[in-house]
């Protein structure tokens, strides 16, 4: 036994040494590696620098703006509209709109109720009516300031416009009236107040539904499931949904929810004003549509999220008595919760920024009313974004890409909404 020890010993000095021989060769390697995933990161962070400051360009900048009537020739004293009091705006609002179009916006609201502000738009956009000439983005307004009336005037010669007519002026295409504002067909008075509503039912209803059955789902799949045929294609399945393109949800949400469950989804069945028992596209359609788009990584996070609970954790529970109930409910699901928020992120972030299958639902391309409960029609901001991206006047890309920012001002508080609630768990547990 002795003779068999001493002469295992050079063996393993040997292995040593060759081990510390490779030592070097070792680090490179990791050192090249490094360097190759530190510059993976960055390429990543510069694109998505560009993509943001490109979108940024185009929300700001100047704009040449001709009127079909000037402004300064509806007053006597020929001071700007801005400048006048509410009686003079009621005075050229009252000289100067058609009788039956100042009939129906009485109707809405008497003049006299209305406040500076509201007057002070319409007396723009329905008596002095601007039309957009040129558009700059922020780049160019900043470094080739001087060389915009230049072009400003060549344009309008172009088109046809008296130059003597054009405005040039610094416009943030993103400002309270944009998201306070409907959709409208000028450029000048489109907002998104209706696809932001809309956005935010779709994704409400989506998390409200996907959430506690993705999160029952992976329960029952990692807890409760025998390891039998059965199981086990439901778990195949659950994986490779996931990886479906969402345009087979939406032909799915087509079929099932707009068309079989029309009286359901419409509002019929319950008496809902105006509601079409043929016709399901409504967000209650849109938002069951998600919910199936999202119910697979929901699962499959949540999944993960209880399979990383302590083996250890749910001994100790049965060990002093609790079921298994009260060992998921109590110890499991606390735990697990953090990563099953991560994936309720991932599902949130992923459902609103979907265009195809809402395209397939139903959701309109062009609606001036806000949606007011479930059955209502609806658009949402990326088929909006995409709507006014397909035209070719340069004022409507301008306006998607301010729809772009309260996109992602929106996705971006809903995530740090999960964030937080999640770093909250996080520090609950022991």
């Amino acid at each position: 036994m002795k003779m068999s020890d001493t002469t295992s010993m050079p063996q393993k000095t040997s292995d040593l040494g060759h081990g510390s021989s490779n030592l070097p060769a070792r680090h490179r390697i990791g050192r090249i590696w490094q360097t190759i995933y530190f510059l993976s990161t960055l390429f990543g962070i510069i694109i998505l620098t560009i993509l943001l400051l490109d979108i940024i360009n185009d929300s700001f900048g100047y704009v040449a703006i001709t009127s079909k009537v000037n402004e300064l020739t509806l007053t006597e004293s020929g001071a700007p509209l801005e400048d006048i009091s509410k009686e003079e705006l009621i005075i050229v609002l009252e000289k100067n709109l058609r009788p039956n179009r100042l009939k129906t916006i009485i109707q809405e609201k008497p003049l006299e109720e209305r406040d500076t502000t509201d007057l002070l738009s319409i007396a723009t956009k329905e008596v002095v009516q601007p039309k957009v000439v040129a558009v700059w983005g922020l780049a160019d307004s900043i470094f080739r300031k001087n060389e915009i009336p230049i072009q400003a005037t060549e344009i309008a010669i172009q088109k046809k416009i008296d130059p003597a007519t054009v405005q040039i002026r610094f416009v943030s295409w993103l400002d309270d009236d944009f998201v306070t504002s409907p959709q409208s067909s000028d450029a000048l008075y489109a907002g998104v107040r209706t696809a932001m509503l809309g956005s935010i039912y779709v994704i409400l209803f989506t998390i409200l539904v996907a959430f506690p059955i993705g999160i029952g789902a992976a329960i029952y799949l990692q807890e409760y499931a025998s390891s039998n045929w059965i199981n086990r294609l439901i778990q195949t399945n659950i994986n490779n949904l996931a990886g479906v393109p969402s345009i087979i949800y939406g032909m799915l949400g087509l079929a099932i929810f707009v068309r079989s469950l029309s009286a359901l989804t419409s509002g019929a069945i319950v008496n809902y004003p105006n509601a079409d028992p043929n016709n399901g596209r409504t967000i209650l359609s849109a938002g069951l549509t998600m919910a199936l788009l999202v119910l697979p990584v929901i699962i499959i996070n949540a999944q993960e999220a209880i399979k990383a609970v302590p083996n250890s954790l749910r001994e100790a529970a049965y060990g002093v008595g609790a079921t298994q109930w009260q060992t998921v409910w109590h110890h499991v699901l606390p735990s697990a919760l953090p990563g099953i928020l991560t994936g309720a992120i991932l599902a949130t972030s992923r459902a609103m920024g979907e265009t195809a299958p809402l395209i397939i639902v139903g959701a309109s391309t062009f609606i001036t009313f806000d949606p007011d409960g479930i059955f209502s029609k609806f658009t949402v901001l990326p088929i909006q974004v995409y709507q006014w991206t397909s035209r070719p006047q340069p004022e409507f890309r301008a306006i998607a890409a301010a729809a772009i920012l309260v996109l992602l001002a929106l996705l971006l508080t809903l995530n740090a909404t999960a964030i937080l609630l999640r770093n909250r768990f996080s520090r609950r547990l022991p």
